[in-house]
């Protein structure tokens, strides 16, 4: 009878319904000390019954007294203290939210995708208070280059033997495409000024461009440069670098390659060619694309090839500082652009996983509810 009270009072105990987010209060009390002690007590009793009926082996638990064998109850019950423990590890896992596990594995992922949609809006808002004032500076260096061209024309077909390729791309990320068109137009480039007795190498402005070029390219680049968009890009931080590049390279032409700012949703990829003072000087005696600069007076006592020089070397300080602020800028609107995409695309995956969430946590509490009805009906009936 004591058996049978037992094990009824162990079988509510284990189908009682179990909330599926209990809070602490509601799992110390539910897992107090008398609840484990009955808990315990009712899987030492039935097992032991099944014990002594002939279910479980009895090798083991076998013991002589006056040359009789009897069953130890003691040791049944050191025996299933182990087991009862197991028992109430599996119900305190319940109790932390098993039965719930994908609402908690969807609200985590909530979690972060509203963390990364604050950060594409601070990015974006950053990058807007930035492009007005780059845009100002990139307007009014525009006007430094436009002489030159009116001076020397725009050569970009002008065969020479060496070539160096200027690729002008960002230190940062996350704006777009602007960096990989920069990097495939350097690319056609190459192929289109090298072959035999030509000569053509890199020279890399910008984290992105280096690590995406050094990958197939290594051996064709002459000089990396990072970091020049750390702090506000001037004229004399810019005529410095160029001056380092002269200094290190021999060239017949230089191709700088940017991104012209056209408005904040869009660039224009670009190529500035600047020729070395031997080329202009041949190509203007020899009638060729550039016109003729004797025609042209020379102040001042210097030799036309030392103003040719000067010239080449003004000319190159000038559209590199332009080319700079040109793709400073165009990056600052492309990264406007992503940033205000990902954050559609963070408040869109938001909305997705709400309803998820909503449909999965519905589901559970159905699901618990026919649980509950179910084992409320086995009671009763």
């Amino acid at each position: 009878m004591a058996m049978t009270a037992l094990r009824r009072e162990g079988r509510r105990f284990l189908l009682s319904p179990i909330p599926p987010n209990p809070s602490t209060a509601a799992r110390s009390t539910m897992l107090s000390e008398s609840t484990a002690y009955e808990m315990r007590w009712f899987l030492i009793v039935s097992l032991g019954d099944d014990l002594i009926s002939g279910e479980v082996p009895k090798s083991n638990i076998h013991r002589k007294n006056h040359g009789r064998s009897r069953r130890s109850f003691v040791f049944v019950c050191s025996f299933f203290v182990n087991a009862g423990n197991m028992m109430l590890y599996c119900r305190d896992l319940s109790l932390l939210g098993i039965r719930s596990i994908s609402t908690q594995v969807v609200r985590n992922r909530m979690k972060s995708v509203k963390n990364i949609q604050k950060i594409t809006k601070a990015m974006k808002m950053v990058a807007a208070s930035k492009l007005r004032a780059v845009q100002l500076r990139t307007e009014n260096s525009r006007g430094l280059w436009q002489p030159f061209t009116a001076l020397l024309g725009d050569t970009p077909s002008v065969d020479v033997k060496k070539n160096v390729i200027v690729t002008i791309t960002s230190d940062k990320g996350l704006c777009g495409g602007i960096n990989s068109t920069s990097v495939k137009i350097s690319k056609s480039l190459y192929k289109l000024t090298s072959g035999p007795e030509k000569e053509t190498k890199y020279v890399l402005l910008g984290e992105k461009g280096k690590v995406q070029m050094v990958r197939d390219s290594k051996n064709s680049i002459e000089m990396t440069i990072t970091e020049v968009q750390k702090n506000p890009v001037n004229y004399t931080q810019v005529s410095v670098l160029a001056d380092d590049i002269l200094k290190n390279v021999e060239y017949d032409a230089l191709r700088i390659i940017f991104n012209k700012f056209h408005s904040v949703v869009s660039f224009i990829p670009t190529i500035s060619t600047i020729l070395s003072p031997e080329v202009v000087e041949r190509e203007s005696e020899s009638g060729g694309k550039l016109g003729d600069l004797d025609s042209y007076e020379i102040e001042g006592g210097e030799t036309k090839a030392e103003v040719l020089q000067n010239l080449a070397e003004f000319q190159f300080s000038c559209v590199l500082y332009n080319a700079v602020l040109e793709n400073a800028c165009s990056e600052l609107g492309a990264r406007m652009s992503a940033m205000d995409s990902s954050s559609r695309n963070a408040g869109e995956m938001l909305d997705r996983l709400t309803l998820t969430y909503n449909r999965t946590r519905q589901a559970s509490i159905t699901t618990e509810l026919i649980e509950i009805i179910s084992g409320a009906s086995a009671l009763t009936g």
